[in-house]
């Protein structure tokens, strides 16, 4: 089977290498790509939102697959394109990845399926956006804010923030930029990234993972793509995979299908557990990043095969999921100015250690490793606990040399050291 895996981030890495060890898997291609892509995937040149280039270099380069990495080519239609051209790919239609590309019209597909989720206000306008923070207010004084991007913001577009001043600006600024806005009610509680592979019929969940969003330690500072993942969680209740299966994902594919917009591809739950139950934060229409880089380590499961058979419609004939023992760390090796102004194009030294998969990286003429993003590496380890799974990470990432990079010192601390409850 020839696989094309398109996109150019850490993500994308992640999956080359858990496609490479799977035996079915003949050729295989990234593309773009970055300089650890290229390493174990041919490259080449393609604009990845580009449907109709993809899908020429899909039929050009003969694939038999192509997995959709990022979730822009997704919204897009480049999945479309591909299947129009008779090639099997993994990844959700233009309409159905709108899950991912309106919060609002994941609202609605959630309140027709009744999935739990939070209380939300669109928002078009300025006065509209300050009547939704005065509503949040009276219905729960003292909670923060929650201000959404309505759109695709790649993991960025939320502000959580008990500053009604700093709420309104964020909303604002959206709305000046000519975005819509979703506010919402606070969630309380630990925030779970639960995936599942689905044909648009039957939905296999994998292993969750924890995402830690915030740039700094102690989750401060901005948002950002992630700065680090953990899995598996050894605090998540039992029975919590199952749960989420029943009350989430399989009603909201089963939605989908119903209007008509099946949802073919990776369906990604961000959860939380609150003191009233799970309730999903958001959908994303993709795998996620830096999560994939914690979960495939941990999937026995030949990836290509898998994702083959979801993309074919063949899933329910597909073999129950095999799990790895132990757990898995990643620890994202940030630009500096990241997130708000990266600096690119520096050496990265030890870009080529055991578990560094590369996220904004390029190769020079010189042959040199730069920095091309402001994610620039995933440093991953597994192991036979949390706990040396980030004892390993933590060593790796001191072999990284990158002028003015920084990281998260405490990722899946506070679940070794047992500070994270469950309301």
């Amino acid at each position: 089977m020839r696989v094309l895996v398109i996109g150019s981030g850490a993500r994308e890495h992640a999956l080359c290498v858990a496609l490479q060890s799977d035996p079915a898997v003949t050729a295989l291609a990234c593309a773009p790509g970055n300089a650890g892509t290229r390493r174990i995937a041919e490259p080449a040149a393609v604009d990845p939102a580009d449907p109709v280039a993809v899908a020429a270099l899909a039929t050009g380069w003969g694939a038999d697959l192509v997995v959709i990495g990022p979730e822009v080519p997704l919204v897009a239609g480049v999945a479309d394109a591909v299947r129009d051209a008779g090639i099997a790919c993994f990844g959700p239609s233009a309409q159905a990845a709108q899950l991912e590309g309106s919060k609002s019209f994941a609202k609605h597909v959630m309140a027709a399926a009744g999935v739990p989720t939070a209380r939300a206000w669109a928002v078009g306008g300025p006065a509209e956006l300050r009547t939704a923070l005065d509503e949040v207010a009276a219905l729960a004084p003292g909670v923060p804010y929650v201000v959404k991007d309505d759109g695709l913001a790649a993991g960025k577009g939320v502000v959580v923030t008990p500053d009604r001043a700093a709420a309104l600006a964020h909303g604002t600024g959206v709305l000046e930029a000519g975005g819509a806005v979703l506010v919402e009610e606070y969630l309380d509680g630990p925030e779970v990234s639960l995936f599942a592979v689905t044909d648009g019929t039957t939905v296999l969940p994998l292993v969750p993972a924890q995402d830690h969003k915030r740039r700094d330690d102690g989750d401060a500072g901005p948002n950002t793509g992630g700065m680090g993942a953990y899995a598996p969680l050894p605090w998540a209740p039992a029975g919590l995979v199952d749960e989420v299966l029943a009350s989430v994902l399989q009603p909201t594919v089963d939605e989908m299908a119903r209007r008509g917009e099946p949802f073919s591809g990776l369906l990604y739950a961000g959860l939380a557990l609150t003191s009233r139950g799970v309730r999903v934060v958001e959908f994303n229409a993709r795998f996620g990043d830096p999560e994939t880089q914690v979960v495939l380590p941990l999937l026995a499961t030949p990836l290509g095969g898998l994702l083959h058979a979801a993309a074919t419609g063949m899933l329910a004939d597909h073999p129950p999921l095999q799990w790895r023992e132990g757990a898995a760390v990643t620890v994202v090796v940030a630009a500096e100015g990241y997130p708000e102004r990266p600096r690119t194009g520096d050496p990265v030294a030890g870009a080529d250690g055991e578990g560094v998969l590369h996220a904004g990286t390029a190769v020079s003429a010189d042959g040199t490793v730069r920095s091309a993003g402001g994610r620039v590496l995933a440093v991953t380890a597994t192991g036979a606990d949390l706990a040396a799974a980030r004892r390993t990470a933590y060593e790796r990432v001191a072999a990284v040399r990158l002028a003015g990079a920084h990281w998260r010192t405490d990722i899946g601390l506070a679940a070794v050291e047992g500070r994270i409850a469950v309301p």
